[in-house]
This record gives structure tokens, C-alpha cells and sequence, in this order.
């Protein structure tokens, strides 16, 4: 969608067309377009299409602030979602901000939350469309501005100007005019392939003290900068992002991961992960105890494994598994706790004997520290689900002191 086309559906009759069309269904969906090029031009018609079905996607992330906002594919699954760009405001807001220049804002999901904490907000995007999408997205906000640029070309306050300013960068990691085998614009990894680069991302924390960015997941420790707060974050388990924060906006210096929901965010610190007295990882099989936990996600991508092992008197099975076990129960809020029922050494012909005697058919497989197709896997222990009256098996497939070991465990 090119920027006229978004200054025709951000107002007027492509507005009101936009706000007319019933919830998306994409079984009518088709229909619905071919009655509506009658009475409009049919481009608008496929563009209002494309904006309705990308608002049903968007309630996910945006709740019901989705049914007034404009989108693009890319710019909606890249938008940081609701309640972590709140999460990012309030960071600024708790630092004594009061202005803000977010540079590569998208569509404005990070502007839209620091302009809701009464923050002035200087939105930065090169993408002549998507600045424009920002804007509209804004409008309701007269604190906010957006404009098209390239985030190089910023001229930051200075002096008693930039006392209480800040700075929120979100790096393009996309290739433009470049898709991927399912038709996405492709991803890029390197830190030095991101725009603005990780160099130029620390050039403005350098220069202003009060500089968060938001980077994937991938984000590797030893790039953390000293002094810096690196924050990976998690909603419902998924890992969503890495958010780098400089200067006042650093909570608790060096890595934490943030474990987030709709009912409780819970948030974990490399302090908690100090290494304990005891043995750092299990030494044998033999030596599992009667729990198996595995922390979320974003507990994990943190390095922060420790802090289970800490919080539930622990042992990690091996060196960046990221399972831990432990003889006594804990309620851990941030991990899920399992029952060992059997341990074995990783066979195949031995595992499917197991299970089948027990009567499972199907089994989920969770694997870590491990090389292997969990759908072969299953495959070749005849667990396809194809028996009657079977019952299904949680599988851990990882590594004790080396070797690749079997875990079938049940929740508890």
C-alpha cells in the first residue's frame, strides 16, 4: 500500500467505507468485495479488504484500539504489542521523560503508549507510508507528531532542551522489496545489517542517557553494553523481543527476562541467577530427582536458568539445557513443574517399548541441547495417534552429563 492510497483510506470515503465494512469474515470476504466495487473504486475496495482483514488479526495485540488503527503485514507483525509498549512508557515515564523521539516508530504502537502516559512524542519513520499510517494511527493524540525521515537525519534537542528527553529506537531488521519463501519481507539478523545500526543505535545512547531500543530476540549476551539493561521479554511463553535500556531507564543492570501475561508480569534478574554452592549440573542420570521444571522462555533466552535452579533448591540437567530438576515441589510462577515418571538413556527401540506397554499412542515431544525431528521422532516410535483408546505421553528429550537421555514426565 503506497502512501496515497493510505491518505485515501485515512479519511473521507475511504474512512467511512472502512468503518462500515462488518466484522471479517474470511468466508464472505470475497463476496463482500465484489458487491462493494458497485459503489467504489475498486482499488479502495481492496485496500479497505486488506485493512479489515489485518484489524481482525491486530485484536490480539491491540484489544479493541485495533478497530480504529491502519496496518500493514509487516508493520502489524513487527508492532510491539499493547501492553509491552506500556510496559516500555512506563519506563520512560518513571525516569522523569517528558519527551520523547521514538525513530523507526512503524505504526506507532510504541508512540500510541508513550502519548497515553501524557508524553510528547517525536515519531521518526523512512517509509513514507508507514509514517503516514503512524499518523493516523496518532490522531488522536495532539502530544504526538510524526514524521517522515530517516533517523540519521534527527537533529536531537540540546543543552537545557534536552533535560528531560529520551530516546526510543526499533532498528528495521527487514530487507525491503525482498520476500522470503512464504512471501514475507526477509528478516535480518546481524546487528550490523539492522537500520539504524547496533553502532549507531549506541551513538545515541552515548549522547542521550535516556535511550531504550527494542532488538530480537536473537540479541547475543556478550553484545549487552556495560552499564546497560538487556531485557528479553515473553507473552503467553512466546519470546517477543530484546530491549536494550541505557542510563535511567536501566532497572537492574544486565540481563533480566520479563515473563508477561494479560493477569501478571514477573520479572527475573541475573542477581537471582548467581551460581549456587552446590553442583552446577546433574552429574548422572541416576541423580534426577522426582520434579522436572522448565522455565518460560524468556527465562531461558536470558541465560537466566540459575534462578530456577536457586528459587527451587535445584540442579540444571546440563550446561544451556535450561531444564532443571529438584527432590521437592515448588509453585514457581515463571515455570512449569512436571512429575518424572521414567529416565532412560535416549533409545529408540527401548522408549517405544515403554510407551507402548503403558498404553500411550501419541505423545508431545519438548526437546533442548538436542539435534532432532520430534515428527520422525515420533514416527519411529509409532506414536502417530492411530491407536484406540490410547493415551498421550509428555516426552523431554535432551542431555545429562553428554549423552542423550529420555525424560517422560506428566504435569502436576
Amino acid at each position: 500500500m503506497d502512501a496515497a492510497m493510505v491518505d485515501r483510506l485515512a479519511t473521507g470515503e475511504g474512512w467511512a467505507l472502512l468503518q462500515s465494512l462488518p466484522a471479517y469474515d474470511e468466508s464472505t470476504a470475497l463476496q463482500l468485495q465484489v458487491r462493494l466495487r458497485d459503489a467504489y473504486d475498486p482499488d479502495l475496495v481492496a485496500a479497505a479488504m486488506s485493512q479489515s482483514r489485518l484489524r481482525a488479526k491486530a485484536a490480539d495485540k491491540f484489544g479493541g484500539f485495533a478497530a480504529g488503527m491502519l496496518f500493514t503485514p509487516d508493520g502489524l507483525e513487527q508492532a510491539t504489542r499493547l501492553p509491552i509498549a506500556a510496559r516500555h512508557a512506563h519506563r520512560f515515564a518513571s525516569a522523569d521523560v517528558r519527551e520523547v523521539y521514538d525513530l523507526g516508530c512503524g505504526i506507532g504502537a510504541d508512540a500510541m503508549a508513550f502519548a497515553g502516559l501524557d508524553l510528547v512524542v517525536r515519531a521518526v519513520d523512512a517509509d513514507p507510508a508507514t509514517a503516514r499510517i503512524a499518523a493516523a494511527n496518532l490522531r488522536h493524540w495532539p502530544s504526538a507528531r510524526v514524521t517522515h525521515a530517516r533517523a540519521d537525519e534527527v537533529q536531537l534537542p540540546l543543552g537545557e532542551a534536552a533535560r528531560h528527553l529520551g530516546v526510543w529506537l526499533d532498528p528495521a531488521r527487514r530487507v525491503s522489496g525482498i520476500a522470503d519463501s512464504r512471501g514475507r519481507t526477509k528478516r535480518v539478523f546481524s546487528l550490523d545489517a539492522i537500520s539504524p545500526t547496533w553502532e549507531e543505535v549506541r551513538a545515541f545512547a552515548a549522547d542521550t542517557p535516556a535511550t531504550g531500543a527494542k532488538l530480537s530476540p536473537s540479541f547475543p549476551h556478550a553484545a549487552v553494553p556495560d552499564g546497560a539493561e538487556a531485557q528479553w521479554s515473553s507473552w503467553d511463553g512466546e519470546v517477543v523481543e530484546c530491549a536494550v535500556w541505557w542510563g535511567p531507564l536501566a532497572f537492574s543492570v544486565g540481563r533480566t527476562a520479563a515473563v508477561c501475561s494479560a493477569s501478571a508480569t514477573h520479572v527475573v534478574t541475573e542477581a537471582e541467577a548467581a551460581p549456587a554452592s552446590g553442583t552446577p549440573h546433574l552429574p548422572s542420570l541416576t541423580d534426577l530427582g522426582e520434579w522436572f521444571y522448565e522455565p518460560d522462555r524468556a527465562v531461558i533466552r536470558a541465560g537466566l536458568t540459575g534462578a530456577l535452579a536457586a528459587a527451587v533448591d535445584g540442579t540444571e540437567l546440563g550446561a544451556g539445557v535450561g531444564y532443571v530438576t529438584s527432590p521437592a515441589a515448588y509453585d514457581i510462577a515463571w515455570a512449569k513443574r512436571y512429575r518424572v515418571v521414567e529416565a532412560m538413556p535416549l533409545s529408540r527401540k527401548a522408549l517405544s517399548r515403554w510407551l507402548h506397554d503403558r498404553g500411550h499412542d501419541r505423545v508431545t515431544i519438548k526437546k533442548r541441547g538436542v539435534t532432532l525431528d520430534p515428527d520422525l521422532l515420533r514416527r519411529q516410535l509409532k506414536m502417530t495417534g492411530r491407536g484406540r483408546g490410547g493415551s498421550e505421553a509428555t516426552l523431554v528429550v535432551t542431555r545429562v552429563a553428554g549423552a542423550q537421555v529420555a525424560l517422560v514426565v506428566e504435569a502436576a
